[in-house]
């Protein structure tokens, strides 16, 4: 089902309602309201709701944003940090998240599950988006840094993955009482949690537990494509059996994601949806506020004809 993400208008207006009525405008009567959500937003958004303008099909952790940060900043607070401060603040945080999706009638809640403490923040995928965009992709060089990355990270990884799996089980909890599905996104760097074989890992574990399932970022995914991190295509085969939904966005080689898809991107959306998604699960358009509405309503076009061949 076609979902529009609040990411890109929520930051230019100061009413909640007026912001729902310019995605409606667009075409879409389904939203998720994204991370960085204001509280000065809320009112107009649960008039909206409450009067059936738009309907909110899923939350994206931290939402509202914390009181405390300046900006949207949804990785402020992690699960896998190593203070116990930033990890109960986390938690308790998104349980609040969910407490709101709640509220508003959604059926997701999407989350980040952290990171990977690696080298300097300058290094990493940046670094490895750096050599792509200096024609490095492929040479030895490449190769060489590629590989000291994933030697650090899998030497690195199990205790924070085991925070992260901790954490999720508690979540899961409660979204168990609240009756809301937990999206685990797939994320862009290399360094964040969980990686491919982590979410896969992951995904096992709660493959019998409905309020937690797979959630895919065609961005992100396409930017560790783009990185020779993995397949795109064979990514979403292994997951398949436990996708929910996903959010849509296109890539500018080699990074540049949150483009509309359809727009010169380098997503293969005609492929991909038609072999792994249907048309009841929620495919949300999480666009960067720089892509213009005439931009969006042309690229809605092709999309809703790819939307109308899916399985139901």
């Amino acid at each position: 089902m076609n979902v529009f993400s609040s990411c890109w208008n929520s930051r230019k207006h100061r009413n909640g309602e007026a912001m729902c009525a310019e995605i409606h405008a667009l075409g879409f009567d389904r939203i998720e309201v994204s991370h960085g959500f204001s509280m000065e937003l809320v009112p107009g958004l649960i008039k909206a709701v409450d009067e059936r303008l738009i309907k909110v099909e899923g939350v994206h952790n931290f939402c509202p944003a914390p009181m405390e940060v300046k900006g949207d900043i949804p990785d402020i607070y992690q699960y896998t940090s190593h203070r116990d401060w930033e990890r109960s603040r986390a938690l308790r945080l998104t349980m609040e998240t969910m407490e709101f999706a709640a509220r508003l009638g959604a059926k997701y809640v999407v989350l980040h599950m952290g990171r990977v403490h690696l080298i300097r923040d300058d290094e990493g995928s940046r670094k490895l988006e750096r050599m792509a965009r200096e024609g490095l992709l492929g040479t030895r060089e490449y190769a060489f840094y590629k590989g000291k990355l994933m030697r650090e990270r899998i030497a690195k990884a199990p205790l924070y993955f085991d925070r992260a799996r901790a954490a999720l089980h508690e979540l899961a909890a409660k979204a168990k009482e609240l009756n809301l599905v937990l999206g685990v996104e797939g994320r862009s760097h290399y360094e964040q949690m969980p990686s491919e074989s982590e979410m896969l890992l992951l995904m096992e574990e709660f493959a019998d537990n409905p309020h937690v399932r797979y959630w895919h970022d065609f961005g992100h995914i396409q930017r560790k494509h783009n990185l020779l991190l993995l397949d795109h295509e064979q990514y979403l085969e292994g997951l398949q059996p436990y996708i929910y939904g996903a959010h849509v966005n296109d890539v500018q080689w080699p990074q540049r994601d949150h483009r509309a898809p359809f727009a010169g991107g380098d997503v293969d959306f005609d492929r991909l949806i038609s072999r792994f998604f249907r048309y009841d699960m929620p495919l949300s358009w999480e666009i960067s506020s720089s892509v213009t509405p005439e931009l969006i309503r042309r690229c809605k076009s092709h999309w809703d004809e790819l939307m109308g061949q899916l399985p139901q």
